[in-house]
């Protein structure tokens, strides 16, 4: 054969790297789409600058790869979503070893080398399947997991933001590092009868929407008041993200953090936010475009000889102003969202958190069968400043089964919802108006 010149040296080698780059392009991304991803610990995170250099320990096969970058990293999602997440920075994630059936070595090869160097930009939504989110700066861990009808969710509790400073004035805790986790189905089902929830659902970064408190305004002649978290007359130390501290350390939401939307934010006007405990999603609009169906009620408050941590407080004869729960009154249809402050979005039921009352959801549509565990179960009411829960308020499961709370009592369930009213349910009134104390319905309900 005669010799090539240099110039057609130049040809063929041209064609053959343009033949390895078309198979590389061809080859299938979904051979890295099923691996899982585990928790780093802080600890997993190079001290030193993060670099863009991808590592793995060649002496241990089985070991996670640990990726590290000032760029977004690029996690394959687990279950229903096909695309690449984008996670925020600085973070590592650990991508833990192929477990499904092994493809070729150059279709291996070619995948991992496509999700590493091209990540893909996309919206929030694809957070709908597994991910891990470690942020060293603030010490965000957060794995959650997509098996079959099944989403775990295993969080150290603490945001991906800024907070306040605890303790404060109004909040004598201090933040630590929790261990919990979350069980909740991804194929949920709406059953249109709102179920009461102490713990609606949790965000992105793996902290806790607890809307209520366990802190009560007390009347001598029998009238209860639960105090809001967010409202001006009782300093509860809440900081800029809407949020304070439980006696256990534990971060938790109020209502809506302006740094948690941008965190997850995008294009759209609907910022998928958190999952509910039910298994819908929560959202939040960045337009506003959902209204709250709960109004102030116009009923002069009742009640003399009134407390608060042996501070006496001025109620009969004063008029609701968002103090407290019960100042809110539900409106069937007066704004887009429900008693759950629900909608439909795109075909499926979801939940809004709003700038307005109830700001995040109190009570639940679907089915609500979940799974929490490390302090502060499903159903336990928050603790107060001092460290104790509400009266008849530490279960750890999820709502009262009204069956059997209205089996104890003796009456019908629907006599029971009757007196209830909508959520959140006013107890005193609840007990007045069944005939029965307050603490007779408390025991009923939670034991």
């Amino acid at each position: 054969m005669a010799c090539m010149t240099s110039s057609a040296k130049q040809l063929v080698a041209f064609v053959l790297i343009a033949a390895l780059l078309l198979a590389g392009c061809g080859s299938d991304s979904s051979d890295s789409s099923d691996s899982s991803a585990s928790a780093a610990t802080v600890s997993d995170i190079a001290d030193s600058e993060l670099t863009t250099d991808t590592t793995t320990d060649e002496d241990a096969p089985d070991s996670a790869e640990t990726v590290a970058t000032t760029e977004p990293v690029v996690v394959e999602a687990e279950g229903d979503a096909p695309e690449p997440t984008v996670l925020a920075t600085p973070v590592a994630v650990t991508l833990e070893p192929e477990t499904a059936e092994p493809a070729s070595a150059e279709t291996d090869t070619a995948s991992t080398d496509s999700a590493s160097n091209d990540p893909v930009a996309v919206a929030n939504p694809d957070y709908l399947g597994g991910y891990v989110y470690v942020d060293e700066g603030f010490g965000t861990m957060v794995t959650v997991t997509v098996n079959g009808d099944g989403r775990t969710i295993a969080s150290n509790a603490l945001p991906n933001h800024e907070t306040g400073q605890f303790p404060n004035a109004g909040n004598p805790n201090t933040i630590s590092e929790q261990a919990k986790t979350w069980t909740y189905t991804t194929t949920p089902t709406y059953v249109g009868t709102p179920s009461i929830v102490r713990e609606p659902g949790v965000a992105l970064n793996g902290v806790k929407f607890e809307p209520d408190t366990a802190e009560r305004v007390n009347c001598a002649t029998g009238e209860q008041y639960r105090i809001e978290g967010l409202q001006d007359t009782f300093d509860l130390g809440m900081d800029f993200n809407n949020a304070h501290v439980q006696p256990t350390g534990e971060y938790h939401y109020h209502g809506v953090s302006d740094l948690l939307v941008e965190a997850y934010d995008n294009d759209e006007d609907l910022v998928l936010v958190g999952f509910a405990a039910d298994g819908f999603l929560m959202y939040y609009s960045k337009s506003g475009s959902y209204e709250s169906s709960y109004v102030l009620s116009t009923e002069v408050r009742t009640g003399t000889d009134c407390t608060y941590r042996d501070n006496a407080v001025e109620v009969a004869g004063t008029t609701a102003d968002g103090t407290y729960a019960s100042d809110w009154v539900y409106v069937d249809g007066l704004g887009e969202l429900d008693q759950c402050n629900g909608t439909i979005v795109d075909g499926t039921y979801a939940y809004i958190v709003t700038e307005e009352y109830p700001f995040v959801p109190r009570c639940l549509m679907g089915e609500a069968a979940s799974a929490t565990s490390g302090p502060g179960g499903a159903g336990g009411a928050e603790p107060t400043q001092g460290g104790q829960g509400a009266a008849g308020g530490p279960g750890a499961g999820g709502p009262p089964d009204l069956d059997n709370v209205a089996s104890i009592l003796g009456i019908a369930r629907a006599e029971l919802e009757a007196a209830l009213g909508t959520p959140p349910p006013d107890l005193a009134q609840a007990a007045a108006a069944l005939g029965i104390t307050e603490a007779e319905l408390q025991a009923a309900l939670f034991g």
